[in-house]
């Protein structure tokens, strides 16, 4: 069965692929065996992941080295996503991207905090000139680290093009252990339109889907009549990790012939928001689980290959069809899943009513929602297909239907609040409502007069939150009236329970300092590495603002010599 599988796969295989990038061109950037938690491509909640993460053996401070000569054309330095980012152009005209890191190599160190003692701000985004820090192949550039938004240890690696589109860095030779199949966890089919129908069914069917003994799968026989596509849920195992990655390419065929083909090779940071539309959304956000759909309604991604009928099943009556997938990792183990359906026309099929509302929404058309004190603004091209909105108020909540259908864009939810007083409205801002309790989440808030507005890519439940805590700050690993000579650093945490921390500032002496802040532990940190701080008596001020612009200040004395 596997030589005749390896036959079908020689087959397949598109005439003249070969790789065209180079392969001797970037080494790898750590000095340790590649371990991967993360591969490129691999789905995440709204994008595709852009790179590759490296394990970095559970610890932060590994010398991050640069993959090839070239100039560091781009530093950002945020609190969120990236963190610490270094981007190395380099001569062939790629970019390799370094994230989530510790520090930089001391020259590169220094060049930052200049500019950001200059601009007294942690957060900033540098372009280097050509020649200003030019990078040799293998010498240090960074220290991996765990910043932004990491969730812990390990470097984010990147490749991209001259039009800084990601690629798998795979493609470039850069070589990770793999000799395990890929795992298929559900498959599930999808009647397309109302006269369509699996197993006697006009909705979504799970299938039994059964292990073979040679990796692959079958799939126990199916009925099924009119237009259908398939859905399924998938993961990929390096040799030397536990973690469930994603899959390279997944093809579709048949009765032999290929209709459909996913390609994780490359994409553009553009796109990577319609992976809502390739996954069941619904399914997503209902049972967190990741399905993919192998068929494409309403979706530009790049990602697709070789559709035919968009990978749509037709499937009549009396007839018998074989649909096999094959889902494939870099290193080509490859799985297969076979369905046999039988075409079926069912006089009797089972159907759920499709829930109707007042408000329907047209996705090409701009549409306008309002009730009370409370107006939702929909623009052209919002959604991908049309569908019956649930909306509804309910004092100063809004209900806007369930966060199960994907947006391609923001829509503006605005709240009249003339009612309230001048006291009330500079502590009002609107919120999502989030999990079984309806935490409240700031949703971020801008106010012209007696409207708040908000742009948001999520439905869900909205509401007015009233925040009149003031943030808090507390000191760490120190005390008032402390010498601090031994110390390395200064630390204090800041905390804003209601509406979250927008802004902080802190001074010794009158002199802004640089205060790195980590969300994750809500903690400032300084550097007396600096040199900033000078000798004897120094005067602390620490000034926190949150969202609707509360604000702490914090102030002691410590002494250094």
């Amino acid at each position: 069965m596997r030589i005749l599988l390896a036959l079908f796969i020689l087959l397949c295989a598109p005439i003249g692929a070969q790789n065209i990038y180079p392969q001797d061109y970037f080494a790898s950037p750590l000095d340790i065996p590649l371990v991967l938690s993360g591969t490129f491509a691999e789905l995440r909640s709204n994008h595709f992941h852009s790179g590759m993460d490296i394990k970095t053996q559970q610890r932060t401070g590994l010398k991050v080295k640069a993959s090839a000569d070239g100039y560091v054309s781009r530093i950002k330095i945020a609190h969120y996503g990236y963190g610490k980012a270094l981007y190395i152009t380099h001569k062939n005209g790629y970019t390799t991207v370094y994230a989530h890191l510790k520090s930089f190599s001391p020259e590169i160190e220094d060049y930052i905090k200049k500019k950001q003692y200059y601009k007294e701000s942690y957060e900033i985004e540098l372009f280097p000139k050509v020649d200003e820090l030019l990078v040799t192949k293998g010498n240090l550039v960074a220290y991996s680290g765990n910043s932004g938004g990491s969730g812990g240890p390990h470097l984010h690696f990147e490749i991209r093009d001259n039009a800084e589109r990601p690629i798998n860095p795979m493609l470039f030779g850069i070589e990770i252990k793999d000799s395990k199949l890929p795992t298929v966890t559900s498959i599930y089919a999808y009647p397309l339109d109302e006269s369509s129908h699996v197993n006697n069914s006009n909705t979504k069917q799970s299938l039994r889907l059964i292990p073979l003994k040679n990796g692959d799968y079958t799939v126990e026989n199916i009925n099924a009549f009119g237009k259908i596509g398939f859905g399924i849920t998938t993961w990929d195992r390096q040799d030397l990790a536990p973690n469930k990655n994603g899959v390279y390419n997944i093809q579709t065929f048949v009765n032999g012939s290929k209709n459909f083909e996913l390609d994780f090779k490359r994409f553009s940071f553009d796109e990577t928001k319609h992976i809502k539309q390739l996954i069941d959304y619904k399914q997503f956000k209902t049972r967190k689980q990741r399905l993919q759909k192998l068929f494409r309604i309403n979706n530009p991604l790049s990602i697709y290959k070789d559709l035919y009928k968009e990978g749509i099943l037709s499937i009549e009556d009396s007839t018998y069809s074989v649909y096999k997938i094959k889902v494939s990792d870099f290193k080509n183990n490859t799985s297969w899943v076979t369905i046999s359906i039988k075409g079926q026309k069912s006089k009797s099929i089972k159907s759920q009513p499709e829930i109707k509302t007042p408000y329907y929404i047209y996705a090409e058309k701009s549409t306008t929602l309002k009730e009370k004190n409370i107006s939702v603004d929909i623009f052209p091209d919002t959604f991908y297909e049309d569908f019956y909105m649930d909306f509804n108020v309910n004092a100063d909540t809004l209900t806007l239907h369930k966060d199960i259908v994907p947006l391609k864009k923001n829509l503006k939810i605005s709240y009249n609040i003339s009612k309230y007083s001048a006291e009330d409205k500079n502590k009002l801002f609107i919120a999502r409502l989030s999990g079984y309790k309806k935490t409240p989440y700031y949703s971020f808030t801008k106010r012209e007069g007696d409207t708040l507005s908000s742009y948001t890519k999520r439905l869900g439940t909205y509401a007015l939150a009233y925040d009149d805590e003031v943030p808090t700050i507390t000191p760490i690993n120190f005390k008032k009236g402390q010498w601090l000579s031994k110390y390395r650093f200064l630390k204090v945490k800041i905390d804003d329970k209601v509406s979250g921390i927008s802004s902080y500032r802190a001074t010794v002496n009158g002199n802004w300092i640089l205060m790195e802040y980590d969300y994750k532990t809500k903690t400032l940190t300084h550097d007396f590495n600096d040199g900033v701080i000078g000798d004897t008596k120094n005067n602390l001020k620490v000034i926190v603002t949150d969202n609707v612009g509360n604000n702490s200040t914090f102030e002691t004395t410590f002494y250094r010599k």
